[in-house]
């Protein structure tokens, strides 16, 4: 095998190796129905901590150690929530041309 044949396979195995795949639907389904799921449990756990607190736990709360709780829950839904916009914005297809553009609001004029 010469060279530039060695240099040609190469080359193909490469291209073949580092061929971008798209993820399956259904995966993307189930990552936003886990991040709706984290996110909403998040809510409910700040909710529930807030309707236990009495007086003195508010009184308490000027110590910073009380403040694992509500900030854990706080941190953990909001990433939840950014990640998951961020999932629900690369699930829209966008389009790639001019005409397919034209095309993708033409129908939307026709739904509304």
């Amino acid at each position: 095998m010469t060279e530039p044949e060695k240099h040609l396979d190469l080359e193909i195995l490469l291209k073949d190796a580092l061929r971008p795949i798209e993820p399956p639907e259904r995966l993307a389904g189930r990552v936003e129905t886990t991040l709706a799921a984290i996110t909403e449990s998040a809510a409910a756990e700040l909710s529930s901590w807030a309707d236990e607190l009495t007086d003195s736990e508010l009184e308490s709360l000027r110590d910073p150690r009380n403040w694992v709780r509500p900030v854990a829950a706080i941190a953990v839904g909001t990433a939840a929530a950014g990640a998951l916009a961020v999932v629900g914005m690369r699930r829209r297809k966008r389009p790639h041309g001019l005409i397919e553009g034209a095309e993708s609001a033409l129908r939307g004029l026709r739904r509304s």
